[in-house]
């Protein structure tokens, strides 16, 4: 038997990007506020890309129309996805093929295992996500038999019923969550996230959500900031700079 890893200090956040984007995407807008030195070297980030696959209706947006949308299904486009989409906008009554979100939460899964065997603490573990990535995010935290340092949702859902409920375990439930969502959100409605985070205070889990009125399906400086400063305050790392940034906000495409 091989002989475990010493203890890794620091943290490690995972950030899983949304259908029609990619890992390089997500890095050139969470990493710059963790650049800081005093940071970079407490904080270790993934980026992972998903593979592609063919998706209903990628490029709709709010101001398409049926036609368009039923064209767009016809077709098929290929693109990165975690798992498939079946409609837009998500709705708190939205319901995925769970096949695939729990062959991606398998994935996900896995570079978990790895890093614990590597000697990072499942403490230190932070799974997070925009959209699609978001909803991956909170699923395999939910199905993780380890209480993780917590799980960032932005503008995401919960992929699974409530019938998974019973597979959530004692561990998984101590996992803390962070969900932001815009109320103007028009492709992950804010319905569903407010529905994902009012199921997992059913289950016991402590569910901090932040509603931003007039934002839509997008990441702003303002959350990065305060993600930023609650894993750091996860961590117990104080200090950190606030981070300048050339543009507050990054619109998103991504169907969830």
């Amino acid at each position: 038997m091989a002989a475990a890893a010493p203890p890794r200090p620091g943290g490690f956040v995972l950030f899983l990007h949304g259908s029609g984007g990619s890992g390089d995407e997500s890095r050139a807008e969470v990493a710059p506020y963790f650049a800081a030195p005093e940071l970079a070297a407490s904080v270790r980030l993934s980026f992972p890309t998903a593979p592609t696959a063919p998706i209903a209706c990628y490029g709709c947006n709010l101001l398409c129309c049926f036609a368009f949308w039923m064209l767009c299904k016809a077709r098929g486009a290929v693109i990165t996805a975690w798992f498939g989409v079946t409609e837009v906008p998500i709705t708190a009554k939205t319901v995925r093929d769970e096949k695939e979100v729990l062959k991606a939460v398998d994935y996900v899964h896995a570079l978990l295992d790895e890093e614990i065997a590597s000697g990072t603490s499942p403490s230190d573990i932070f799974v997070c996500g925009l959209s699609q990535g978001g909803a991956l995010a909170i699923a395999s935290v939910l199905l993780y038999p380890k209480t993780l340092g917590g799980c960032a949702v932005f503008s995401g859902s919960v992929p699974l019923s409530k019938s998974f409920a019973d597979k959530v375990s004692p561990e998984a439930r101590k996992t803390l969550v962070l969900w932001f969502h815009g109320m103007a959100d028009g492709l992950v409605l804010f319905e569903a996230g407010h529905a994902g985070c009012a199921f997992l205070e059913e289950l016991g889990m402590t569910c901090e959500f932040k509603a931003y009125p007039t934002l839509g399906h997008s990441m702003i400086d303002e959350e990065l900031q305060y993600f930023q400063q609650w894993i750091l305050n996860r961590l117990g790392i104080c200090g950190a700079t606030e981070t300048a940034r050339s543009s507050s906000s990054s619109q998103h495409k991504d169907l969830q």
